[in-house]
């Protein structure tokens, strides 16, 4: 039924003015506030390694381990190779001397337990520089 003779219906009209203008004034909020962060890349600095001759160490404790598993700290082999009895070698080795570098040579076939019990030895031992002797090819 419709009651309003004579009046003609108006055709709904959407104004897409001001809803661009909103989109407009979004999009520039999200433009100044967005940060653009950028990724940082891990800045290591390599040691160079000079072959014309050996430093001088005359603090270090050598300690080698054979793909066996078996231990040397200085050229003497330790037997029952736990960490107790490793951290008691090192600081045989170490005597007097404060805070000595652990020199790790590690054979290319030996388990990463082998290195690990090295390190927790030195650990228990308070001996906290530790370094790995490598070769060149």
């Amino acid at each position: 039924m419709n009651f309003q003779r004579g009046r003609q219906k108006e055709d709904p009209e959407i104004n897409l003015v001001p809803m661009i203008d909103v989109l407009l004034v979004i999009l520039i909020f999200l433009m100044i506030t967005t940060t653009y962060s950028k990724f940082s890349e891990l800045e290591i600095n390599l040691p160079e390694a000079a072959s014309d001759k050996p430093p001088d160490r005359p603090n270090t404790i050598d300690v080698s381990v054979s793909a066996t598993g078996s231990y040397q700290v200085n050229q003497t082999s330790i037997q029952h190779s736990g960490t107790e009895e490793l951290s008691g070698a090192l600081r045989a080795a170490a005597g007097d001397r404060p805070d000595p570098v652990i020199v790790i040579n590690a054979d290319a076939q030996a388990t990463h337990q082998a290195v690990i019990t090295v390190m927790e030895a030195a650990r228990l031992a308070g001996y906290s520089h530790i370094t790995f002797a490598t070769e060149n090819p």
